[in-house]
This record gives structure tokens, sequence and C-alpha cells, in this order.
């Protein structure tokens, strides 16, 4: 059975967010380590847009999320304290993040992608050029690296795929080359 599937039965063949039937999809919850059914939710091309892109949040479609915060899956959950704490300005969700409990390694993931911090205080990433880098990006070297701790040398134009960043410091990101994971320094790629 595929992943698809898995979530349907899971969720009853509704959005796991708002509850709608239509044009449901698989949305991997960022970071994504390992990918499948517990680092996703099944959601509708309406929640998956807004998501996406936050120009065009209607805040009263996310009241839904009165229900779906309560949800057992945590992938759930942390897409959940994500739009909350997005739409936390609006006031009504600053209650629902007050009631909302989450295990810290949830919280963890949930805050991983810098959502419900102020613009002031997210750690910006960016590549040599200075554009912004997000996870899952995948980015080319620009110069031959030295892998601290081996003898591997990392060898300009080497792709790297799926990249996750350090949340901690702008100039830190990690990904895989051959096979190795690794960290990377931000002004040795660019974003492809």
């Amino acid at each position: 059975m595929g992943i698809l599937e898995e979530l349907k039965e899971r969720s009853g063949a509704v959005c796991e967010l708002c509850r709608s039937t239509d044009n449901l999809s698989v949305y991997e919850v960022p970071p994504v380590s390992k990918g499948g059914i517990d680092q996703s939710v099944l959601i509708c091309t309406t929640c998956i847009a807004q998501i996406d892109d936050p120009d065009t949040v209607d805040p009263n479609h996310w009241r839904c999320l009165n229900d779906s915060m309560w949800s057992e899956h945590d992938a759930v959950k942390v897409v959940a304290w994500r739009m909350l704490s997005r739409l936390k300005h609006e006031g009504w969700p600053k209650d629902l993040l007050d009631m909302m409990y989450l295990e810290d390694a949830t919280l963890q993931w949930a805050k991983a992608t810098g959502e419900g911090l102020d613009e002031s205080e997210k750690i910006i990433h960016r590549d040599v050029n200075g554009v912004i880098l997000e996870v899952g990006d995948n980015v080319v070297l620009i110069k031959d690296l030295k892998v601290k701790g081996s003898s591997m040398v990392a060898k300009q134009g080497t792709a790297v795929r799926r990249i996750s960043l350090d949340p901690e410091n702008a100039e830190y990101i990690e990904g895989k080359v051959e096979g190795q994971q690794i960290v990377i320094i931000t002004k040795y790629v660019k974003k492809t």
C-alpha cells in the first residue's frame, strides 16, 4: 500500500486539517529526513496553496485548526502549530496555541522552519548570490571543499539535493555528498 492510500485510510479520505474531501494529496512536512506516513499529512489543494504562499492565507479558513490541532498524529500537529503561529496576530490563534501541547521533539520539528518567529528573529540562509535557501532546496558546490574528519574532497559542481538548514547559524547547511551527510558553508553553494 502506498503512502497516499495509507493516509486516506488514516484520515478517512478527508483533509487532515480542514476536513475537505476535494483534491487531496500527500504533503511531506518539512524538514523531511525519512519521509513516509509519519512525516506526511493528507491535505487539500486549498490548504497546500495557503501553506506554501503566506500571501494567500485566509485566516477564516484556518479556524478548522481548532479541531485538527488535537490530532494523534505528530505531522498534523506540526502543520497546525505552524499555521497557528503564522496567524497569531489575528488573536484567536494565540488562544489555541496556548492550549496546544507538543512533546519536545515534536515542538522542535514544528520550529525547524522558523515559523512562529518574528521576522527580526529568523535566521535566513543565503547562497553565494544572496538567494534565500530553504529546507529541501537543491544546491551546487561552487568550489572544491575538503570534508573535515575525512579524506574526501567534495568537487566543484557537485549537486547536493534536499538540504537542511542549521537552525542556529545562517552560514551552515547540511546535505549528502557521495552518501555522506556533511555540513557546508553557504558561501560555497549556489541554489539550483
